[in-house]
């Protein structure tokens, strides 16, 4: 059964939230943070992505880097920025993006679940991103960057959930990219327990994203355990930070794909070899895919429909009936010769938060030959896929709305 326990968060004050909350690490590159944070030395990002504080040339992965990271964090808290709550609690997060709303609860998964697979995962990790993530928590002595994990919905928690979003919220903002935060905290203890008691039920949850965070956050537990002889299995490391959401309350966004060039073919030659396995029409304008086994194609200025034979779709296979899978395979490798997209320099992968007007975009300016609009995973087929103790193909997934940095964080 899953452990998921209450901890006594450090939080920002109410009236400063705004300025601490952060986008997560991995969603910005350095210069893109430094400006995010200019001019607002609360920013997590100071944390997050502490290079933005040191000389633009300096080496992401030295260790002047996580130092500054832990002398930012300690400032916020010798400061009295960040504040320690009084009593182990859970807490309420919502976030809210174009009139639609989730709730996860805010606590601390076991690192021995991680490892024993309670924890299921869905993504392969590089050893490389492992390592930079578990600095930072070596560094610190600190998860700051919350995992995202998702499980399946359970009635005495959407009790819980309907209970307290009716009541005023602790800390409410609204941040500059137009979602809003909502924290509750949930300190009576017959609620606490009741809250634990539903987790504790549960034979498994799910990482939705934070593959690396998570995957570093066990590592370093792992460490600790072993370099101490006087080890329980309390401790704080033993337990890492997380927002754990209701399989219902999510929304997963496509992510789509764009290529170089047609890997020594024209235009109509590929389009000849991709009737093969799609049905292919050209539109007037812009095409999102409505279901599965739909696609949009952008290539010399037009717009087309794909339409996956139907043998494609009737595949039992988790991973080969998904509509990645499916590109993957009957035109990336086939086709276009990218058989690893994890390595490949010929492609990119783009985020559905940015349109296919991105796409377009891509495309016109002569960087890429070809834009993928792709219908988005469910989150049904991921739990699927992680209860089958399979992996998804890279870029598989992208959630929105992002969870904040800097709403909690949990010292060890």
């Amino acid at each position: 059964m899953a452990i998921y326990k209450p901890f006594k968060a450090f939080r920002p004050k109410p009236e400063l939230a705004e300025k601490v909350a952060s986008k997560p690490y991995d969603v910005l590159n350095s210069q893109e943070a430094r400006l995010e944070a200019e001019g607002n030395e609360l920013s997590f990002l100071h944390i997050g992505k502490p290079e933005i504080d040191l000389p633009e040339d300096t080496n992401l992965y030295d260790e002047i880097v996580y130092l500054k990271a832990k002398e930012n964090l300690d400032k916020l808290v010798n400061n009295k920025v960040l504040i320690e709550d009084e009593k182990p609690c859970y807490y309420l997060y919502a976030q809210t993006m174009d009139g639609r709303i989730q709730f996860g609860f805010v606590g601390l998964a076991s690192v021995d679940d991680y490892w024993k697979d309670v924890i299921k995962k869905h993504e392969k990790t590089r050893k490389d991103k492992e390592e930079d993530r578990a600095n930072h928590v070596r560094y610190t002595n600190s998860h700051s960057g919350p995992i995202f994990l998702t499980f399946h919905d359970n009635t005495d928690l959407q009790n819980i959930i309907d209970k307290y979003s009716s009541m005023t919220p602790n800390t409410d903002i609204t941040t500059n990219d137009n979602i809003r935060h909502q924290v509750w905290l949930i300190d009576d203890d017959k609620e606490i327990e009741q809250v634990q008691i539903a987790f504790n039920s549960m034979s498994n949850l799910y990482v939705a994203d934070g593959h690396h965070r998570s995957a570093a956050a066990a590592i370093v537990g792992r460490e600790r355990r072993e370099a101490n002889p006087n080890h329980t299995g309390n401790e704080e490391y033993n337990f890492f930070l997380a927002v754990a959401f209701p399989a219902s309350h999510l929304k997963i966004l496509d992510y789509n794909r764009v290529i170089k060039d047609l890997n020594g073919l024209n235009r109509d030659e590929f389009i000849l070899k991709l009737s093969s396995n799609f049905k292919i029409v050209e539109t007037c304008c812009r095409f999102k895919p409505e279901q599965k086994g739909q696609f949009g194609m952008y290539l010399e200025g037009k717009w087309y429909a794909l339409k996956a034979n139907q043998e494609l779709l009737n595949n039992s296979d988790p991973i080969e009936s998904l509509d990645v899978s499916i590109l993957q395979k009957y035109v990336l490798s086939e086709i276009l010769g990218i058989h690893d997209p994890r390595t490949d320099k010929r492609i990119d992968f783009v985020g559905g938060i940015r349109g296919l007007t991105e796409l377009e975009k891509r495309v016109d300016s002569g960087e890429m030959k070809v834009a993928f609009a792709l219908y988005p995973t469910s989150i049904n087929e991921l739990i699927k896929i992680a209860d089958a103790g399979q992996i998804m193909p890279p870029k598989s997934t992208w959630f929105e709305p992002k969870l904040r940095d800097g709403l909690f964080v949990h010292f060890f």
